[in-house]
C-alpha cells in the first residue's frame, strides 16, 4: 500500500510540474502588460474568482498586499449584492476561472466594462466569455487536472497559485520594495521577530550604563548595578566607545583593591558593537559565535554608544 500512495504522490506532484513547465513556455508580452497595468494603478488591485479559484484568488490578494501592492479580495458572490459598491475608476480587477465560464463573476466583468476598470482575465481558454472580455489574458496551462477523475481543481489552481506569486514578486522587485517595508507589513509573529531591527530592541538614552575613563571602579559598579545590563561602557573625553567592563571582567579582577583602580584599568578595549540598523537575529548570531560569551552589544552611531542591546531582549522579543 505505501509504494501505492508515494507512486500516486510522484504522479500528482510530476502532473503539476508539468502544468508549471506547460505555464512557462507560454509566457509572454500580456506578463509586462499586465505588470505595467497593475504597477501604474492608483487604486488597488481588485482579486476575484469563486470556489477553489476564490481561495486562490484570496491568497494572491493578500500576497499582493503584503508586498507593496495594495490589494484585496471581492467574493462574486457578494459583489452582486452590493460589493460592487467597494470598486472605484482608479482600480484593477483581476479576475480567475479556469475555464472562463463561471456564471458568479458575470456581474463583475459587466461592472468593469460599464465603468473603464481594467480587467485582466486569469482563465485557461482564451476563447471563454471572461477571457475574451479582459483587457488582458494572461492564459493558466490546458493540460488538464493531476486528478485522475480529471474533475478536482489541482494543477489548475497550483498554475494560479504560481501566476499570483509571479506578479507579486515581480512588483516587488520593480518597486524596489525592502526588509524594511516588508517588516513595517509584518510586525506581528515569528516573520516579524525575525525581522526586528536592533533599533527597535536596544536601550537608550539614561538606560544605558556609560561612564568616562577616569572613573573609579567603585562608581562604576554602582552604575553597572543600577543598569542591571551586566556591563558598563566606556567613553573618551569625545564621548567615544573606548571600552567595556561586564561582570566577567570583575570576576577576573575580583581583588581587594578593585574598588580604588580607574576603570581604563580594567575595562576591555575595542569591545564588541553593532549598527542600529542591523537586524536583531545579527546580533543575536553575533553574540553566540564570538566564543567570549558575549550577551550585550554597544549600539554605535559615529563612534559615540546610542543604545546596548542585551541577549534578553533578543530571546523576549522571540528572536531566536
Amino acid at each position: 500500500m505505501e509504494n501505492q500512495d508515494i507512486l500516486s504522490a510522484r504522479r500528482t506532484i510530476d502532473k503539476e510540474i508539468e502544468a508549471l513547465r506547460m505555464m512557462e513556455d507560454e509566457l509572454n508580452g500580456s506578463l509586462t502588460q499586465a505588470l505595467d497595468l497593475m504597477q501604474k494603478t492608483k487604486g488597488r488591485i481588485i482579486v476575484t474568482g469563486m470556489g477553489k479559484s476564490g481561495h486562490v484568488a484570496t491568497k494572491i490578494a493578500a500576497t499582493l498586499a503584503s508586498t507593496g501592492t495594495p490589494s484585496f479580495f471581492v467574493h462574486p458572490g457578494e459583489a452582486s449584492h452590493g460589493d460592487l459598491g467597494m470598486l472605484t475608476n482608479d482600480d484593477c480587477v483581476v479576475a480567475i476561472s479556469n475555464s472562463g465560464e463561471t456564471k458568479e463573476l458575470s456581474d463583475i466583468v459587466l461592472y468593469c466594462k460599464r465603468y473603464g476598470i481594467p480587467l485582466i482575465s486569469i482563465t485557461k481558454n482564451p476563447d471563454s466569455t471572461l477571457g475574451k472580455n479582459g483587457d488582458l489574458l494572461l492564459k493558466l496551462p490546458d493540460d488538464g487536472e493531476a486528478c485522475p477523475l480529471g474533475l478536482a481543481p489541482t494543477s489548475s489552481t497550483t498554475a494560479t497559485m504560481v501566476l499570483g506569486d509571479i506578479l507579486a514578486v515581480r512588483l516587488l522587485e520593480r518597486k524596489g520594495f525592502t526588509k524594511t517595508d516588508f517588516r513595517q507589513r509584518h510586525p506581528g509573529g515569528k516573520l516579524g521577530s525575525f525581522l526586528k531591527k536592533v533599533s527597535d530592541l536596544m536601550h537608550t538614552g539614561d538606560d544605558i550604563p556609560l561612564v568616562k575613563e577616569d572613573t573609579p571602579m567603585q562608581d562604576a559598579l554602582l552604575v553597572m548595578t543600577s543598569k542591571m545590563l551586566g556591563c558598563v561602557g566606556i567613553t573618551d573625553k569625545d564621548g567615544n566607545l573606548v571600552g567595556i567592563i561586564t561582570d566577567g571582567d570583575l570576576r577576573r579582577y575580583l581583588g581587594a583593591d578593585i574598588l580604588k583602580r580607574k576603570v581604563q584599568e580594567i575595562m576591555t578595549t575595542n569591545p564588541k558593537t553593532i549598527d542600529p540598523d542591523v537586524l536583531a537575529v545579527e546580533a543575536l548570531k553575533t553574540m553566540n559565535t564570538t566564543g567570549k560569551g558575549i550577551t550585550q552589544l554597544f549600539v554605535i552611531q559615529d563612534q559615540k554608544p546610542i543604545g546596548i542591546i542585551h541577549m534578553h531582549d533578543c530571546l523576549r522579543a522571540g528572536v531566536r
